[in-house]
């Protein structure tokens, strides 16, 4: 990518808020969930890298892990299938015993102009992979979760401002709100805590391949602060949602827009 995203390699700092912690990302070899490995890594947790078969990414995004002190466990396969999400579970609990951060970040978006250009497949895909994976996800990792845990699901500003040509992904997005906010209720009498994070325009490579040039060339131009957003710009809401700086944030959505507003 031109340019290639910022997330945080060269600038993020830790200061010990995740120490001894054990943290699943979904989508973590690039984009948002690089961006938050690498801050989870250089806080002081281990980190469990999930992502689909962008081998080289997630190699990448270890390297950055493991230079940072922490374990890194990577564990290729797709979140749109249960028992894929049950496994990642498990080999997080098989490697560090536990399970502290769980972050549902892995997505599929694509544009389309028209509702005959949506397939029945893609209708239902994106919706395995976008909500399906984090309710797969939390049902398994919950028994190995303990007061103080902290589930966060990726939303977006199209969770409330939908975008006419990105219908399945935005209801999607909504959906993820929704749910983070009725587990909050359903988990608080156990201590665990969930909160969902919207983002507005961010860099990633999703974006190029999923949006037509001359969408990728204004991309987030048309935000209140003039420009997308990096993934670099995230990782810090991240932390405070899975630390315990955030003890008492639980079935929040904290927006990351650039200035567009969140209702």
């Amino acid at each position: 990518m031109t340019p290639v995203p910022d997330c945080g390699e060269k600038s993020y700092v830790g200061s010990g808020k995740l120490t001894g912690k054990a943290a699943i990302i979904t989508g973590g070899d690039s984009g948002i969930g690089r961006a938050v490995a690498i801050a989870f890594a250089r806080e002081g947790a281990d980190v469990v890298i999930s992502y689909l078969n962008e081998h080289r990414d997630a190699e990448e995004t270890a390297q950055f892990v493991e230079e940072a002190g922490r374990t890194a466990l990577l564990v290729p396969g797709d979140v749109a299938e249960p028992q894929h999400c049950r496994d990642i579970v498990s080999q997080a609990v098989d490697a560090f015993g536990k399970v502290d951060i769980l972050v549902s970040n892995a997505a599929y978006q694509m544009t389309h102009e028209s509702l005959d250009e949506i397939s029945d497949e893609e209708w239902d895909r994106t919706f395995r992979i976008n909500v399906g994976a984090m309710f797969y996800l939390a049902k398994a990792a919950l028994p190995h979760m303990a007061p103080g845990s902290s589930i966060i699901g990726s939303s977006s500003v199209n969770s409330d401002m939908p975008s006419p040509t990105l219908a399945p992904y935005a209801a999607t997005k909504a959906a993820i709100a929704n749910f983070s906010a009725s587990l909050a209720q359903l988990l608080g009498d156990k201590g665990i805590r969930v909160n969902s994070v919207a983002p507005g325009p961010i860099w990633t490579p999703l974006i190029p391949s999923t949006m037509p040039p001359e969408k990728v060339e204004s991309f987030g131009s048309d935000t209140p602060l003039g420009r997308a957003g990096q993934p670099a710009e995230l990782a810090p809401v991240y932390v405070l949602l899975a630390s315990d700086d955030g003890s008492y944030i639980s079935g929040a959505r904290v927006a990351v827009t650039g200035g567009r507003p969140i209702l």
